[in-house]
């Protein structure tokens, strides 16, 4: 097992493992377990009921922070003619149609985010397997494969967050900054909730939230009564 250091292991004894916390409990220990000298970032992660190797039981989406996220976000955009100039408008740190493919393709991933207009999948999809591994590939379900390529742009400069289960059955997306406090955390926590509870497959059975846990950047995992999820931020 990896040693960690006297720091995380007097702030890891503070939290009983074996006890679900209620969620505004929870981020408090959170906040509490925060020694880094940087702004952590606070994240969860939630175990669903689903079995991802079905499509039918692909949860996927994405959501826009009331709060934001507390970092800046470098889009670029896929698409060509005076979409360019609209994007760089909106915010992208580039945008454009072949030029922008043969560059990622040559090495540069210089980004956090990337939208593109429907008519340009068939060249992003060129670049498919660089993206796709790397959660960058434009998609229309998460909202950015779309002719509104300014309020797409715009929406994830604000703090718009995409997730995905994955082969365990596990979303992981972050909720924000330490410096956020409670109140902004737990606002932005029960958005991801709700997304999640809305995006529920009617072909899966059972418990749908089986484990939520909660952390930041440096300090343990805090569990969550997903229970008292539908509480946050009320």
């Amino acid at each position: 097992m990896p040693k960690h250091g006297k720091k995380f292991q007097k702030v890891f004894e503070a939290i009983d493992g074996l006890k679900m916390y209620d969620v505004a409990e929870a981020v408090e220990l959170v906040l509490k377990s925060s020694y880094a000298k940087f702004d952590e970032t606070v994240d969860i992660a939630v175990n669903l009921g689903v079995n991802p190797k079905y499509s039918d039981q692909m949860v996927r989406g994405a959501v826009s922070m009331p709060h934001g996220l507390g970092k800046t976000v470098r889009v670029v955009a896929f698409c060509k003619g005076e979409n360019e100039e609209k994007a760089l408008s909106a915010g992208a740190i580039a945008a454009g149609g072949d030029e922008l493919v043969e560059k990622i393709k040559g090495g540069w991933l210089d980004f956090d985010n990337a939208v593109a207009t429907p008519d340009m999948m068939g060249h992003v999809g060129k670049i498919g397997k660089i993206l796709g591994p790397r959660g960058l590939m434009p998609n229309a379900k998460t909202g950015t494969v779309t002719v509104e390529l300014e309020k797409a742009i715009q929406e994830l400069l604000a703090g718009k967050v995409e997730f995905r289960v994955d082969k365990a059955g596990v979303i992981h997306a972050p909720i924000g900054k330490v410096s956020f406090g409670s109140e902004k955390l737990l606002g932005n926590l029960r958005t991801v909730v709700d997304a999640l509870i809305k995006l529920k497959p009617s072909t899966a059975k059972g418990t749908y939230v089986k484990a939520v846990s909660l952390s930041s950047t440096m300090g343990p995992g805090v569990k969550v009564d997903a229970a008292s999820l539908r509480k946050a931020g009320e």
